[in-house]
């Protein structure tokens, strides 16, 4: 569900509590007591323990980061058909000049704003998410995103 409070630069990360810091507390406290534990008894089951531990530890990062892969994808085609619509015509011919990074942080700039801020961009050769972010003066929400 999108939410109705304003974004900006300082408010726009997304942190799911129960996955970013009870889940990664229990992996990491899981890690930690499956190495103490090989440490203290050495034996099959403990390696195995410390097998399944690491095994979580690479399911917590890819679950996270293969639907980031996915939500990256989408949003540079997003902002190129954006973009085809948005752009004056002299810019358009440029919009596969944007590189993946500079279209993420787009994403955030306004309908106004997005012509000025993209021609800044390309004729600065700013390619810094931060840096882009950090200019745009019209937030525009992503409330949906994973």
């Amino acid at each position: 569900m999108a939410k109705s409070e304003p974004q900006t630069f300082a408010t726009h990360a997304r942190l799911v509590p129960g996955y970013h810091f009870i889940t990664f507390g229990l992996l990491v406290i899981n890690l930690g007591w499956s190495i103490y534990r090989l440490v203290k008894v050495p034996g099959w089951d403990t390696a195995v323990t410390l097998g399944v531990a690491i095994a979580l530890g690479f399911l917590f990062f890819y679950a996270r980061s293969f639907p980031l892969a996915v939500q990256d994808r989408l949003i540079r085609l997003e902002e190129r058909l954006r973009m085809a619509t948005l752009l004056p015509a002299d810019l358009k011919p440029r919009i596969g000049d944007f590189t993946p990074a500079q279209l993420i942080a787009l994403r955030f700039a306004s309908d106004n704003e997005l012509p000025t801020l993209a021609r800044r961009v390309l004729d600065q050769g700013l390619t810094d998410r931060a840096t882009i972010k950090r200019l745009i003066t019209e937030w525009r929400a992503d409330h949906v995103r994973a």
